[in-house]
C-alpha cells in the first residue's frame, strides 16, 4: 500500500507516525517527547494539516532543550501530517537557537504561531515541502538519503565542559586502554581530543594518537596502547567534536594538570550529589549564562560538603568552597580535582550574623579577602567586576547536611541566629526548613546574584510557604527536576529541583516549566509547577464545619479508637468525618478518608460531613484519590474546581466513594473509651434492608432517602448492583464468632469497610466473588480519572 493510501485510511496521531514508520522503512526509531526519534532525523507529526513552519518551531524547541543538555542532535529535522511533509537541514537553524531576540516558549507544546512567524524569515527558505499525493517518492528518498548519509552535529568541547568531557572519556575510551597509571590519562586525553581523526591539530604533545587501519593506538613514553573494544571510541566521538575550535586549544591545554579522573567514592559521604546529575547542572548552567560562563562567574558554594558541585568545574582559581564540617574541607584540600579553589570552613547561617540582622565579616574573620572584594565590588557595580553565582545543594527540611541526607525531623536544628530573622519576618512555616534559611542570608548578603540550587520543590509551591513567597522575590531562568532515587540514601519518590534564578529581579513566582530527568539523568519529558494562592486549594472549598457539641469518640481507623489524649468535640447533626489532610498528591493516598466519628490518627485537616456538604465531600474524597501519585506529579496541589460539575459526576463521586477502600463507615457497638462505651452509627449504607436482606433495621435512612431522587450513569449503576450483591451475600452468611467480634457485626448496619473485610475473612470456608464489583468499580474509575484534570482540580 502506498503511503498516501495509508495516510488516507489514518484516524489518530499515532496511525499517521506508523504510516510513515512503514512506508520509510525505519528499523530504529523511538516515540517520545519527539514524536518519531532517529539518530539522524527528528521527526514531528500532527493528525490534521499542519502548516509546515509551525510543527518546525516545535522541533526546535526539542533541539535547544538537547543542545543545551549537551546531547547529539540530528542533521535533519521532517515533519508530517495526512497530507504533506517536509525536512530541513539542522544546521541551517542552529543561529536561531542563540539569539537572543527569539522568545522560545518553555515547552514545545506552547509553541504555535508566534513562535512560527519568528523563525520563518531564517529558515523558511531551507525547508523542502512535499504534497505526499504528488511527491511520496521523492519524500521517501530524501529522507532514506539523509539516514544514510549518518550525519549527525557534534558537541565542541569547550572551557566550560572540559572537565564533563575528559571524565566522559575516561569512562568510555581511556578504561579501555588497559594498565594506564591515572595520572597519564589527561595527556592521552588531550593526544585524542587534538586529532582529527587523520591528522594531528597540535604537534608535540607528550602523547600520540597514530592509527593501525581504523583502529586508534596511543603512544606514550615508548609504550603502546589499544583499545580492548572499539565500541566506546566510536560512541564518544559520535557525540563530541573533535579537534576543539583553534581559539580554545591552547587555553585547554593549560587546565591538562588540573584533570585527573574522579574517584566517585572520594564524593560519597553525608553530602552527595551524584556527578552524573552534576553533569546535567553544568549543561544547563551553560545553556542559561552563555559560554565561558566559568570565567565571567565568581561561584561561591557556602555548603560544599566534600565538593561535588565544583567536580565538573573547569576554571576553579573563580571558585570558593565553604562548608560547616572542618573535616569536609580536610578532604577537599586534599583533593586534587580542586587545586586552585579557595576552601575554608564557615557556618553560614550563623558566622558573621550580628543580634541586629546585619552582616560583620569581621566576627568571625574567616571570609577570605578575595572573596569578600568580589562580593563588594559585584554588590556595589564596580566596573568589570565578575557576577556572583552561588552553587549550592544545601540542607533541606529541618535535617542534616545535603539532599542525601534524608528528611529525617530534628527538633531544634533550625534553630540558627538565620532562623531569628525569618521569625521577624513572619514567614511561619518556612522559618523552619534549613535551605530555606540559606536563600533568606543570601538574598540579605548577595542581592544581585544568580542562584543555581538543588532542593525540594517547597519554596515554589507549598502552601504552607505562601507567606515566604511574598517576601523572597526572583526571576525563574532555567531549570530541570530530577528523580530523588538519583540521591544515594534518599528515601521516598519525589522530585529534586534544580532552578536557577536571578535574584536582582523581584518577580513573584507564579509557574515554572522545567525539564525532567530520570534517576540516570535521561530527558523524559516537561513538567510545570504553579504556586496557587491559598483561596484557591481544594482544601478550603468546603467550609469548616466548627466542632461545638459534647465530646466525640476518636477512631484512627474504623473501628479503632485513637490514642490521642486531647479531648475531641462532636458537631451536632454531623453524618460522618471526611479526614483529607495536606493539599497535595503525596498525601492523598494515604490521607484521605472517611469515618462515622472524628478521626485523629494523622495530622488533622478533616471536617465533619453534613448532609448539605456531602455532595462536595464526596468530590474532595473521589479527586483526591482517583489520580496515582508519582515521584513527579507527588507536590502538585489539587484546586478548585475551574469548570461546572455536573449532577452526573456528583453521583459518579459519590458511588466511588461509598465503595473505595478508605469508606471506613461501620455501624457498631462496644466501643469503650474514655470511662464510657459508645456506638457507631452508620449514615452511609445506600440501601434498604429488604434490599439486602437485613435481618434487622438500620438506624439511619439517610443515605436511601438522599439518593433517592439522583440519576445514576451506567458505570455508576454497575457498582450499585455489584454492591447491592455483595452487602445481600454478607448478610446472608452466619460469620464465625471470632469474624464477628474483630469486626464489631452485632448490629445490622454494618459499613462497607466492615462488610468487605468480613467477606474475605471468611473466604477459607466459603470463596465470595469479588470480580464482578472490582470491573464495575475499574470502568467507572476510568470514567472520572481524566475529569479530575479537565473540570481543573489538578493542572493538566
Amino acid at each position: 500500500m502506498s503511503l498516501a493510501n495509508a495516510l488516507a485510511r489514518t484516524r489518530t496521531e499515532e496511525d499517521v507516525k506508523d504510516a510513515y514508520i512503514k512506508a520509510l522503512g525505519l528499523k530504529s526509531y523511538f516515540k517520545g517527547l519527539v514524536d518519531i526519534q532517529t539518530e539522524e532525523v527528528w521527526f514531528e507529526a500532527k493528525d490534521a494539516p499542519t502548516p509546515p513552519i509551525v510543527m518546525f518551531g516545535q522541533l526546535l524547541v526539542y533541539v535547544r532543550a538537547a543542545k543545551k543538555r549537551g546531547e547529539a542532535i540530528p542533521a535533519f529535522l521532517a515533519v508530517i501530517d495526512r497530507e504533506k511533509a517536509a525536512i530541513m537541514p539542522t544546521e541551517r537553524a542552529l543561529p536561531l537557537l542563540e539569539d537572543k531576540n527569539i522568545v522560545w516558549p518553555k515547552s514545545g507544546s506552547a509553541a504555535g504561531r508566534p513562535l512560527a512567524a519568528q523563525i520563518a524569515p531564517y529558515v523558511q527558505t531551507h525547508i523542502v515541502e512535499y504534497e505526499i499525493a504528488h511527491d511520496e517518492a521523492a519524500f521517501i528518498k530524501a529522507v532514506k538519503d539523509a539516514i544514510r548519509e549518518r550525519r549527525i552535529i557534534r558537541t565542541p568541547i569547550t572551557p566550560d565542559n572540559l572537565r564533563q568531557v575528559f571524565d566522559r572519556w575516561v569512562e568510555m575510551i581511556g578504561s579501555e586502554l588497559g594498565t594506564v597509571n591515572p595520572s597519564d590519562y589527561a595527556v592521552l586525553f588531550f593526544a585524542d581530543i587534538m586529532h582529527d581523526g587523520h591528522n594531528e591539530a597540535m604537534t608535540n604533545l607528550p602523547a600520540r594518537l597514530l592509527f593501525n587501519g581504523e583502529n586508534p593506538v596511543f603512544l606514550l613514553n615508548g609504550q603502546q596502547y589499544e583499545l580492548a573494544s572499539q565500541r566506546g571510541y566510536r560512541n564518544f566521538w559520535a557525540i563530541y567534536h573533535r579537534p576543539p575550535e583553534v581559539k580554545h586549544r591552547h587555553y585547554l591545554l593549560e587546565r591538562r594538570d588540573s584533570l585527573l579522573p574522579l574517584d566517585e567514592q572520594k564524593f560519597k559521604g553525608a553530602y552527595y550529589t551524584p556527578l552524573h546529575i552534576v553533569d546535567k547542572a553544568y549543561n544547563e548552567l551553560k545553556a542559561t549564562l552563555g559560554d565561558n560562563w566559568q570565567d565571567r562567574y565568581i561561584v561561591w558554594d557556602m555548603c560544599a560538603g566534600v565538593g561535588n558541585l565544583e567536580a565538573k568545574h573547569s576554571n576553579l582559581r573563580n571558585v570558593f568552597m565553604s562548608t560547616l564540617d572542618q573535616a569536609d574541607v580536610t578532604i577537599m584540600k586534599s583533593n586534587p580535582a580542586f587545586a586552585g579553589a579557595e576552601i575554608f570552613q564557615y557556618d553560614y547561617l550563623n558566622d558573621d550574623v550580628t543580634d541586629f540582622g546585619e552582616i560583620d565579616y569581621s566576627l568571625s574573620n574567616k571570609l577570605p579577602a578575595a572573596l569578600r572584594q568580589a562580593l563588594a565590588d559585584a554588590k556595589s557595580g564596580t566596573k568589570g567586576a565578575k557576577s556572583i553565582l552561588v552553587l549550592i545543594n544545601p540542607p533541606y527540611a529541618e535535617s542534616g547536611s545535603g539532599i542525601a541526607k534524608g528528611d529525617t525531623n530534628k527538633i531544634g536544628v533550625e534553630k540558627t541566629r538565620i532562623n531569628a530573622w525569618m521569625r521577624e519576618m513572619n514567614v511561619g512555616y518556612a522559618s523552619k526548613e534549613l535551605f530555606v534559611q540559606f536563600l533568606v542570608r543570601i538574598a540579605r548578603e548577595l542581592p544581585s546574584a544568580t542562584l543555581a540550587m538543588f532542593s525540594t520543590l517547597k519554596y515554589v509551591n507549598a502552601p504552607n510557604f505562601e507567606p515566604f513567597r511574598r517576601v523572597w522575590q526572583a526571576k525563574f531562568l532555567e531549570g530541570f527536576v530530577v528523580h530523588s532515587r538519583a540521591f544515594d540514601s534518599l528515601e521516598g519518590d519525589f522530585p529534586i529541583g534544580f532552578l536557577i534564578w536571578d535574584t536582582r529581579q523581584k518577580l513573584s513566582i507564579s509557574e515554572i516549566d522545567v525539564g525532567v530527568l530520570n534517576r540516570n539523568g535521561v530527558f523524559i519529558g516537561e513538567k510545570r509547577y504553579a504556586a496557587h494562592p491559598t483561596i484557591l486549594l481544594l482544601n478550603t472549598w468546603i467550609a469548616k464545619t466548627p466542632a461545638n457539641g459534647g465530646p466525640a469518640l476518636p477512631l484512627s481507623n474504623s473501628l479503632k479508637i485513637s490514642k490521642n489524649p486531647r479531648p475531641k468535640r462532636d458537631y451536632p447533626g454531623s453524618i460522618g468525618y471526611l479526614y483529607a489532610s495536606n493539599n497535595d498528591l503525596q498525601h492523598s493516598a494515604i490521607e484521605t478518608l472517611i469515618t462515622s466519628s472524628i478521626y485523629t490518627g494523622g495530622n488533622g485537616g478533616g471536617i465533619y460531613i453534613l448532609p448539605q456538604n456531602l455532595w462536595k465531600a464526596a468530590i474532595v474524597f473521589a479527586v483526591r484519590r482517583l489520580i496515582k501519585p508519582t515521584w513527579l506529579n507527588d507536590r502538585d496541589q489539587f484546586l478548585q474546581p475551574s469548570q461546572p460539575l455536573t449532577d452526573d459526576f456528583k453521583s459518579d463521586c459519590l458511588v466511588w466513594m461509598l465503595f473505595n477502600g478508605s469508606n471506613l463507615t461501620a455501624g457498631a457497638d462496644g466501643l469503650h473509651w474514655n470511662d464510657r462505651d459508645w456506638s457507631l452509627v452508620n449514615h452511609f449504607i445506600p440501601f434498604t434492608e429488604s434490599e439486602v436482606g437485613a435481618k434487622g433495621r438500620f438506624e439511619s435512612d439517610f443515605m436511601v432517602r438522599y439518593m433517592a431522587d439522583m440519576m445514576f450513569s451506567p458505570e455508576a449503576q454497575a457498582v450499585l448492583d455489584a454492591g447491592r450483591t455483595l452487602f445481600r451475600r454478607f448478610h446472608a452468611t452466619q460469620f464465625p464468632r471470632k469474624i464477628r467480634d474483630e469486626f464489631k457485626l452485632g448490629r445490622p448496619d454494618a459499613g462497607w469497610y466492615q462488610i468487605r473485610r468480613a467477606l474475605e475473612a471468611y473466604q477459607d470456608t466459603e470463596l465470595t466473588d469479588f470480580e464482578p464489583m472490582k470491573a464495575a468499580y475499574a470502568a467507572l474509575s476510568e470514567k472520572l480519572r481524566p475529569l479530575v484534570f479537565w473540570l481543573g482540580f489538578l493542572p493538566e
